[in-house]
């Protein structure tokens, strides 16, 4: 891709000074040393809280509009998206799944995303099956094969590394830095479907 790619990573937890967020940290300081990446952004939904779906999206009410346009503008312009999802009960969070149904296909889709999700314990697979499962439908992101799951995260990742666990660290510094670079393949690859249009169909705007 000309110039790199713009990678969006979404900071699923409601937490303030959460380990998804230091994960979403590391990744976006992984992106910046890669060649292929030209510009990130970084949402996070610990202070940047949105108010739950209702109709008023649908009927573009200004209070509405005033909100979302500039997380839409952030997400429009990006190349792919990486998405960060503590495990909470064995499930994403509910601000992380209000936050997709805000979303539509003109802001993500057809754009490559990377799953990361987050445990304290050997936890973190079920977050994976039910963004795969249910939070593309209708905005049409397209999940790419590959996820990490990163475990025990509080003893790996950190800024001191005498906080880590040495292998287990160097291990997912390794896979995240690895799979970025597969997101990245994906968003140079997905760009020219895009911008072909035939992705866009008034008629069939839903999933099935």
């Amino acid at each position: 891709m000309e110039n790199g790619a713009k990678i969006g990573i979404i900071s699923g937890s409601h937490r303030i000074n959460s380990q998804s967020e230091k994960v979403s940290r590391f990744i976006e300081t992984s992106l910046k040393g890669k060649d292929q990446c030209k510009n990130t952004w970084l949402f996070k939904l610990a202070d940047n809280p949105l108010p739950l779906w209702d109709e008023g999206i649908w009927d573009k009410e200004q209070v509405w509009e005033d909100r979302l346009n500039p997380i839409r503008e952030e997400l429009r312009s990006c190349d792919g998206l990486v998405v960060v999802s503590p495990e909470w009960h064995g499930q994403v969070p509910a601000g992380l799944k209000n936050f997709f149904l805000m979303i539509n296909r003109f802001d993500v889709g057809h754009k490559p995303a990377m799953i990361v999700t987050v445990s304290s314990a050997d936890g973190g697979a079920y977050p994976v099956a039910e963004l795969r499962m249910s939070s593309y439908k209708n905005n049409r992101i397209c999940y790419i094969p590959e996820h990490v799951i990163v475990r025990n995260v509080e003893s790996v990742l950190n800024e001191n590394p005498a906080d880590n666990n040495e292998g287990a660290d160097s291990y997912f510094r390794e896979r995240i830095n690895w799979t970025l670079d597969v997101l990245l393949a994906y968003a140079e690859a997905l760009k020219p479907l895009r911008e072909a249009g035939i992705t866009l169909h008034d008629k069939f705007g839903n999933g099935m």
